[in-house]
């Protein structure tokens, strides 16, 4: 939206004083996604978040070779080279356990589905609740609240 009312010769004073911001801001605004790759900014639009401290992390997390402009090393200001190393690595290492995760949902989401409708069926007999009540006291309640929580019906 900046970029296109500058593109069309809109005054950045008007601009800032439009947006009721400064001019420098304006200008950091401006250059925000120079330099961010297309995933970058398809995150930020995702997140609806279009900062500048949003897009300094995203940079700061983003590993070198998938810069856009890769020839010049990236510097962050207050982290140091072995920091940002270690940082990429474990954003790789927590990326692949949120894919380990995504691939087992739908099989532990299955699960407990039907594991929670056998035990709201077992629920149902008078025999099995009292025969609980009698000799596994503490499970009882803990059945019970597994047949009632909403939480589980999703």
């Amino acid at each position: 939206m900046i970029l296109r009312a500058l593109s069309l010769g809109v005054p950045e004073a008007r601009l800032a004083s439009a947006l009721n911001v400064n001019i420098k801001t304006l200008k950091q605004k401006r250059q925000l996604l120079d330099g961010i790759c297309e995933e970058a900014a398809q995150l930020m639009v995702a997140m609806n978040k279009f900062t500048i401290n949003y897009a300094r992390s995203l940079l700061a997390a983003t590993p070198e070779r998938q810069l856009v402009s890769a020839a010049t090393p990236k510097k962050i200001k207050g982290i140091s080279r072995e920091q940002l190393e270690r940082m990429e690595r474990e954003s790789a290492n927590l990326e692949r356990e949120v894919r380990l995760v995504e691939d087992s949902y739908g099989a532990d989401h299955l699960d407990l589905a039907l594991t929670r409708g056998f035990i709201a069926k077992q629920m149902r007999s008078e025999q099995i609740t009292r025969y609980l009540s009698l000799h596994h006291d503490a499970f009882l309640p803990a059945f019970e609240k597994i047949t009632e929580n909403e939480a589980f019906t999703s």
